[in-house]
């Protein structure tokens, strides 16, 4: 870099000051200056934009390593769910032998259970409250209090409460 001190900066000056006269001396300053500072913001912008991308060549490195890491996860949980899957099949096919096996035996033995002689269970359905609505709440307040509050007991769109508590148009 350019080593400028203070008795060089004057020589300078003097030197302008005799070449190009007192009265365009301020006229040429500001010039200067101005070009100056467009050269600095200029090299600033450039520092800025090789910043960037060397920040996004860091990205797309890390990208890539993520999105390895992605794949071998991925890779790894496929080949643990083949191996379960694997794995269950044998051991609820070996079951199924099994329990094949001595159902015939039972079957044989116990005519009137006509599921088991057919080789069908009953699937019951998964239990579900009858009551449940998560927009309501229920508690142990009363109907009359809540209806007295205020309290909202049915669910009703936004839409439709604004119906509702419109004013009615006079006719």
């Amino acid at each position: 870099m350019i080593d400028i001190g203070l008795s060089k900066m004057a020589l300078i000056g003097v030197v302008a000051l005799v070449v190009i006269g007192p009265e365009k001396l301020p006229k040429v300053a500001r010039t200067v200056g101005t070009l100056l500072g467009k050269a600095q913001r200029y090299v600033n912008d450039v520092k800025s934009e090789v910043n960037r991308s060397m920040e996004l060549d860091e990205l797309r490195k890390m990208k890539e390593n993520v999105e390895s890491a992605a794949r071998d996860v991925e890779q790894s949980v496929n080949t643990t769910a083949r191996d379960f899957e694997k794995d269950w099949n044998d051991v609820t096919s070996s079951i199924n032998d099994s329990a094949s096996g001595a159902q015939q035996t039972s079957a044989s033995e116990y005519a009137w259970d006509s599921d088991a002689a057919s080789g069908q269970s009953a699937v019951t359905p998964a239990y579900h409250h009858p009551r449940k609505n998560w927009r309501l709440k229920r508690g142990a307040v009363p109907q009359w209090y809540k209806a007295r509050a205020g309290v909202r007991t049915r669910a009703q769109s936004g839409a439709a409460r604004v119906a509702r508590f419109r004013p009615k148009k006079p006719l």
